[in-house]
């Protein structure tokens, strides 16, 4: 977003202190006082706009924006569609969700509604219209908002006749269906459309490319709703831009596609800070995976919709942030891509779901609270970083994470009913590029790979043959590959491949895959690379392929099996292909292999590392533009390129170029 500035601020909740004029006084004076910029109005306010069904009172919000913007605080403004009003729900019982077990809810929470129901969309409609009527072109909204972390599935017998016509739209007959399902499987061919049910746990969920594709439904149900919503708002706001906010490894709603409908991706981060199971920098890099999907959605900036200054109150164990981190994580998504930094919430609720949830302002309204000193110290440090602001990352390394593969891993029975642990495995491929200092993106199997030196395929399980084709001129035309065990294996479907596998990419890897091993939790298989078979290199874990070099241009084994009937079959090996090569990991390894692995990877494909020589480990380096973050996630100081020492939770930013300036 074109704005001149860092957008700086987050989710405020006028609408509970309406009773309290002195407290809405006073924020506008602490917004001030911390630098907030940009606030996010309206996301759970429908039943002040429209107490009663037809009677709006828009009046308050109204005023508030208008203080705001006097303020110099511009708004992004919610459509309120999160959470319907009581009276809605129990005069219109069709816009309650049905669960799987075909149970529809009572009127609770949020995220409840079914976007099929005609009634919800009119009455999500009307208020739309109200709010873009009478804030469409008002100067201080800059986006809109739509809805509040969409998601769920509704069971209804709505969405089920909306399912069937969908499936009657992309099989066009109930023959090409049950052959693309295997329905004979089992003698569960379907003989009319109205048999076809969505899954339930007391009925059909033994049909993987039935559940693939409810899946497919759901996600183009959110994406529908979206887009419907988006143009209501847009035919009295034409020059609107839009969003609506993501979240953490989100299961229901392919956000590639919701990408193609938004004008600006926005998520939500809430890290697990300090956890004993994991260090401060594997949560870093955890959080900086994120950040890194969400700039590849668009390939470009996105916005830090919400975070919490302090702690949440939701996760099992709400830890609060040790001093520094928030500074830390604010530094860490502008590294990553964003235009902003916002938080949940501004001002605590003083009850129900959320009263305990960390807030910029807390229940005693200090200003010397360490939550408040924070934001305020982000707030004054942003503007110096504006050098970056809207800047576009380099392309390098980029990893394929593809939704419709992720439906069809967690879908499928077997080979590990136990889990496969598919973000894991991304997890280890991400932070050994990072670590290396590699700029980081995420495609699907539709994305171009254009401007990328190395890619890699990280249990892609279900391989559009497209893409195998793809990939393989991206390697002919010098690229590097990195595939991984369970790659290739199923169809858009989930129909396994026939003939040999990984299917597409045999000739490219020199190899074919013959066995497969799933391995209990905790069970290890050594492997020892070719060049030094006395000496462990790391240990093999979750899957163990067994593989087949071709007889002619076959693959070069770099490490092997040394334990079990697998002991000398190739556990990874690299394979020239035209001008470029591909590796082919046969397992899952330990975390350090993969580190040393990309760094020289990398290395030969090319990639120049931003990451400064000799710095300490649990620094991680970060490029945007042409400034250079440098945050240190150990448990000591470290030094820095320029013999300066960087603070536990630190971060010095330098101006590149040929030497480095330190800015900050």
């Amino acid at each position: 977003m074109q704005t001149g500035k860092f957008l700086y601020g987050g989710d405020y909740n006028p609408e509970q202190w309406l009773d309290r004029p002195d407290i809405l006084e006073q924020d506008l004076d602490l917004m001030q006082q911390a630098h907030v910029n940009v606030v996010s109005l309206g996301i759970f306010s429908w039943t002040v706009l429209e107490p009663e069904e037809g009677v709006y009172h828009l009046d308050w919000l109204a005023e508030i924006i208008d203080k705001l913007h006097a303020r110099g605080i511009q708004t992004i403004l919610a459509t309120p569609s999160a959470t319907r009003p009581a009276w809605m729900a129990h005069k219109y019982p069709e816009v309650r969700r049905v669960r799987a077990d075909r149970v529809r809810e009572l009127y609770n929470r949020r995220h409840n509604y079914c976007y099929t129901s005609p009634i919800y969309r009119e009455k999500v409609r009307a208020i739309n219209e109200k709010l873009a009527q009478r804030f469409g072109d008002h100067p201080a909204v800059i986006l809109w908002h739509i809805s509040n972390e969409m998601g769920g599935e509704c069971h209804c017998p709505l969405c089920q006749e909306e399912f069937r016509r969908w499936l009657q739209n992309r099989y066009g007959s109930l023959a090409a269906l049950n052959k693309a399902w295997n329905t004979r499987f089992w003698s569960h061919d379907y003989s009319d459309w109205a048999q076809i049910e969505s899954p339930a746990p007391q009925g059909e969920n033994a049909i993987q490319g039935l559940t693939l594709d409810w899946k497919r439904f759901v996600s183009s149900r959110h994406v529908d709703f979206f887009r419907f919503e988006r143009d209501v708002v847009r035919q009295f706001a034409p020059n609107a831009r839009f969003t609506t906010n993501m979240m953490y490894r989100f299961h229901d709603i392919d956000y590639y596609e919701m990408a193609k409908e938004v004008d600006v991706v926005s998520w939500d981060s809430y890290p697990t800070w300090h956890k004993p199971t994991e260090t401060v920098e594997e949560t870093a890099l955890d959080t900086a995976l994120m950040h890194d999907l969400y700039y590849s959605l668009k390939n470009k900036p996105f916005i830090l919709m919400e975070s919490t200054p302090s702690f949440t109150n939701w996760q099992p164990i709400s830890k609060q942030k040790k001093p520094g981190i928030a500074m830390l994580s604010a530094l860490q998504v502008i590294a990553h891509g964003s235009d902003s930094v916002c938080y949940f919430q501004w001002r605590a609720s003083r009850g129900a779901e959320e009263k305990l949830h960390g807030a910029v302002v807390g229940h005693d309204g200090r200003t010397d609270a360490r939550p408040f000193r924070e934001a305020e110290e982000i707030g004054r440090t942003l503007p110096k970083l504006t050098q970056s602001l809207g800047v576009h990352r380099i392309k390098q390394a980029a990893i394929v994470h593809d939704w419709n593969n992720m439906w069809a891993i967690e879908g499928s029975c077997g080979p590990r009913n136990a889990g496969m642990g598919y973000w894991k495995e991304l997890a280890l491929h991400y932070n050994g590029l990072a670590r290396a200092g590699i700029t980081v993106d995420f495609v699907n199997q539709e994305s171009s790979l254009e401007g990328y030196g190395l890619l890699v395929l990280p249990m892609v399980y279900l391989l559009q043959e497209d893409f195998a084709q793809k990939v393989c001129r991206f390697a002919e035309n010098g690229g590097t590959v990195v595939v991984t065990y369970w790659s290739g294996v199923v169809d858009e479907t989930d129909l396994c491949r026939l003939g040999d596998t990984p299917y597409g990419l045999t000739q490219l890897l020199g190899l074919r895959r013959t066995e497969i091993d799933s391995m209990y939790d905790g069970e290890l298989r050594r492997c020892v690379m070719v060049s030094q078979p006395d000496k462990t290199a790391t240990h093999a874990s979750i899957l163990c392929e067994v593989a087949a070099l071709n007889e002619t241009d076959p693959a070069e084994p770099l490490m092997v099996y040394d334990e079990d009937y697998f002991a000398g079959c190739p556990a990874l090996t690299v394979h020239s292909y035209g001008k470029g090569q591909a590796y082919y990991m046969a397992s899952r390894f330990e975390p350090e292999f993969y580190n040393e692995f990309y760094e020289t990877a990398c290395r030969k494909a090319g990639l120049a590392s931003c990451k400064p020589e000799h710095l300490a480990p649990g620094v991680l380096a970060t490029l945007r533009g042409e400034l250079l973050f440098l945050q240190n996630c150990g448990d000591k100081p470290a030094t820095l390129p320029d013999g300066g020492e960087l603070a536990v939770y630190g971060t010095a930013v330098y101006q590149t170029g040929e030497t480095l300036q330190r800015i900050l």
